[in-house]
């Protein structure tokens, strides 16, 4: 296990860019973050659609590799962990609850050991919320337990309907927004929806 005195998780300077063009490159879409999560919390993260925020969760679990920065989970660097050991470090649930595929750079023997056995970190990416059969609440007792066992919960909702508001604003402690690959915090609900970007994102539901 790793010291609890250590921040759960660091983003320090984290980069990447995409290029197109095999002469003249030219950068399609860049993403940049720097933010800290120093201990258990329940994290909301909003943005439009292609604004980077599947890009971000893919470099914080380590199945991408960042043009430049590092990810920091309980004192261990992400990028430099053994590849199938990565998931016990930051998990990624994108949509249907399918971890994602690892992007691979260097022999997994040149890397680390992973120092934790279950995951610090867990990243979910719009999952799929029914309103009809009590889904919603398993959900969400699920990511308090795991906060209240030491971990931090992404959560991240698109939100179209009144229920996902709710889910957002009363499960979470604070929050990341993406926007054209800048992620910007915010310490509540309340300053989140004071940005006009996240109310022009959000449309009549910014009043909700």
């Amino acid at each position: 296990m790793y010291d609890i005195a250590t921040p759960i998780l660091q983003v320090n300077g984290l980069k990447k860019t995409y290029t197109r063009g095999l002469f003249n490159r030219r950068q399609t879409f860049g993403l940049t973050a720097d933010f800290s999560v120093p201990k258990p919390q329940i994290v909301g993260v909003m943005g439009p659609n292609g604004s980077g925020k599947t890009t971000l969760f893919e470099l914080l679990s380590g199945s991408n590799i960042p043009t430049a920065g590092k990810v920091i989970c309980a004192g261990q660097d992400v990028h430099r962990v053994k590849y199938r050991q990565r998931d016990r470090m930051v998990i990624h649930y994108h949509q249907s609850y399918q971890v994602r595929r690892v992007q691979k750079s260097v022999p997994s023997f040149m890397l680390a050991e992973a120092r934790s056995d279950y995951p610090l970190v867990h990243i979910f990416d719009e999952p799929q919320f029914s309103t009809q059969d009590g889904y919603i609440g398993f959900m969400l007792n699920f990511f308090k337990q795991l906060r209240s066992g030491g971990r931090v919960v992404f959560l991240c909702v698109h939100p179209n309907e009144p229920f996902h508001v709710d889910i957002m604003r009363d499960s979470c402690e604070r929050f990341l927004f993406v926007s054209k690959g800048q992620v910007t915090e915010w310490p509540d609900y309340k300053s989140l929806v004071s940005h006009q970007g996240v109310r022009d994102y959000l449309g009549a539901l910014a009043d909700y």
